[in-house]
């Protein structure tokens, strides 16, 4: 890899790597939000099919993550994005962006034709990135369906 390479690629969410940039996560909404702890720290169900996880790398050191999974239920079509996070030292440099891409075309992948996300309030540069990125704004649902702090949002897949 040539050095300021940007790499994005599927991995383990249980690495030493992903832990750290999970737990960097779980820290960075904590703070944000006032709750410790306010992020899990693991994908749900980084196994199950049709599901996946990703490490950005930058000079061969791990910078971001993200996930992918089933929306569930009656709604196989629809897949969810979550645990998006780059670390501050990384962030300007289109590292979030590399991560959602992949997130996408891994989607197309499985065959979803629709990707949700939820992000928080507190966190305009995460709602910059998925309207820049073509994503609509929904109603909240789920479990954030209450959540007065948390914005919604939803992207129709192309061909």
């Amino acid at each position: 890899m040539t050095e300021g390479a940007l790499l994005v690629v599927n991995a383990d969410p249980s690495r030493p790597e992903a832990v750290r940039l999970l737990r960097e996560l779980s820290e960075e909404l904590g703070e944000r939000y006032g709750e410790p702890g306010a992020g899990a720290t693991v994908p749900e169900r980084p196994h199950e099919p049709r599901s996946a996880f990703v490490l950005a790398r930058m000079e061969g050191e791990a910078v971001g993550c993200g996930a992918l999974r089933p929306y569930g239920g009656a709604e196989p079509h629809i897949a969810e994005i979550e645990r998006m996070y780059v670390n501050p030292t990384a962030r300007g440099r289109g590292v979030s962006r590399a991560i959602l891409a992949k997130l996408e075309s891994l989607a197309k992948d499985h065959g979803y034709t629709i990707i949700r996300l939820e992000t928080g309030l507190l966190q305009p540069e995460a709602i910059h990135l998925y309207v820049k990125a073509g994503y609509t704004r929904i109603g909240r649902y789920g479990i954030y369906k209450d959540n007065t702090m948390s914005a919604c949002f939803e992207k129709k897949l192309g061909a």
